[in-house]
């Protein structure tokens, strides 16, 4: 690692880009701990019901976020390239497809009773995760769009002006989440639905103030922000041709892990209770692994404007030297604090002896996410990475198959089928994961990515190439 720091792609690099974002992912990762530790000392019910929702709110959400951040790839190969002028129409092509989006996330209230009637969760658990889910659905559009623009910066290699918008949501979600579900300084007690608003609340301010910062003199000058705002035709299918299967891997991961919940919410509630409390700690690990791979696909897309592949492979290790190490500090948390962590989650309203036999649930699963985030450490910078390159098509179809036969299908057999239980469940997690990690470790190894031609040839160069 020391004798890499410096060199172009180096861990220097990394930490130039990755810091600020990991920051970022850090801040939004204690606004959603804190939404949860508030939520778990409400009530068991919200608790239970938190993540769930959540988490299908986030199915669709994920697809569209997962398309428009590959606005961020084509701004980091525009930038590489040379091309500053074709990154304010990068960008207005992205929020022509926030438009319909966030109209699309919207009109998902209507589906929320009986989309949580299927899961067959205790109705007092399904009453909160449907007015969850319902104000999640209206705020979703803020979002999708704070995204969209926080890639003119990202994409550029300028995070830190994101950090700062996240870190500002953040401190002003937290009291407000608090406020909002206690009914604290003359606000009303919502509870789970105070959560969801304050939520919704943030992803607004952090959109206006990308907003704001994006579409100012100085940026229409260099990048066009302003005067590039028309369709164009030709930019936006190729934005959807690599963006859309980013969408989908999004999307199949999320919908995976959801499926996977609401498989264990026939468990029962104790044994829901412990997975939301599980992962809601994976989202520590989780979250800042994300902001590095982000980094990763910034880099690694730069390089690849350029015309340089050996710059971004270089870039890709120095990543994930710096990920797998940010991984092992929190493990170590997990590994020898387990109970202590859990303990932060319990709820009011249930009695020591049942959170007891929660917490001892969640000792077993927050160690298996020890080893599992090892894993994920490894498969999350690769992903980043292959982004970056245009590879899009392959990490789709690899999560496609993979969230299907090796999560999906195998725990809904062990659980409603066989009856085995809990861990066998969970081992199907490890298992998911660990194949992830080395699938797309060898796909990069193996250097497919090189070829790809994600932004318009300005020269005389090979015709436009798509992933094998």
């Amino acid at each position: 690692m020391f004798s890499r720091y410096s060199a172009p792609g180096g861990i220097k690099d990394v930490l130039r880009v990755g810091l600020p974002l990991v920051m970022g992912m850090a801040s939004t990762t204690a606004m959603e701990f804190t939404d949860r530790v508030f939520l778990g000392n409400y009530s068991v019910i919200s608790i239970a019901a938190a993540l769930p929702a959540g988490l299908a709110n986030f199915v669709l959400l994920a697809f569209c976020m997962g398309v428009v951040e590959y606005v961020g790839v084509f701004v980091a190969q525009y930038t590489g390239a040379g091309q500053p002028r074709r990154v304010g129409a990068a960008l207005w092509q992205g929020l022509w497809f926030c438009l319909p989006a966030s109209l699309i996330l919207a009109s998902l209230t209507f589906a929320a009773d009986p989309l949580f009637a299927l899961a067959g969760h205790p109705p007092e658990v399904q009453a909160q995760e449907a007015t969850y889910f319902s104000i999640l659905c209206l705020g979703s559009g803020f979002a999708v769009t704070g995204m969209c623009l926080s890639s003119f910066f990202s994409g550029r290699g300028l995070t830190l002006p994101v950090m700062i918008v996240n870190i500002i949501g953040a401190l002003l979600n937290i009291p407000l989440d608090y406020a909002l579900i206690y009914g604290r300084f003359g606000l009303p007690e919502m509870g789970i639905a105070g959560a969801a608003v304050a939520t919704c609340f943030a992803w607004f301010l952090s959109a206006l103030l990308l907003a704001l910062l994006v579409f100012r003199r100085a940026n229409e000058r260099d990048f066009g922000v302003r005067s590039s705002w028309r369709f164009d035709k030709a930019l936006f299918l190729r934005f959807l041709r690599f963006g859309l299967p980013t969408g989908v891997q999004f999307l199949m991961d999320i919908l995976g892990f959801t499926l996977f919940l609401f498989i264990i919410g026939s468990l029962g509630a104790e044994s829901l209770a412990a997975t939301n409390i599980v992962f809601s700690l994976n989202a520590l690990v989780f979250l800042p692994m994300v902001g590095f791979s982000v980094a990763a696909s910034i880099l690694v897309g730069q390089a690849m404007g350029a015309g340089d592949p050996d710059r971004a492979a270089y870039a890709n290790t120095s990543t994930l030297y710096l990920c797998v190490t940010y991984t092992l500090i929190l493990d170590a948390a997990f590994v020898f604090f387990p109970r202590e962590l859990l303990s932060l989650f319990r709820p009011q309203d249930l009695s020591p002896e049942h959170f007891e036999a929660v917490r001892e649930t969640g000792v077993v699963l927050l160690r298996l996410v020890a080893v599992y985030c090892l894993f994920d450490s490894v498969g999350i910078i690769q992903y980043g990475s292959l982004r970056g390159a245009g590879d899009t098509r392959f990490i789709m179809l690899t999560i496609l198959g993979c969230s299907a036969l090796i999560l999906v299908l195998p725990t809904w057999l062990m659980v409603r089928v066989l009856g085995w239980g809990l861990y066998p469940a969970w081992a199907c997690v490890l298992i998911y994961i660990a194949a992830l990690a080395v699938i797309m470790r060898i796909r990069f190894l193996r250097g497919a990515w090189r070829k790809i031609r994600v932004i318009e040839p300005t020269g005389p160069t090979p015709a436009d190439g798509v992933s094998p």
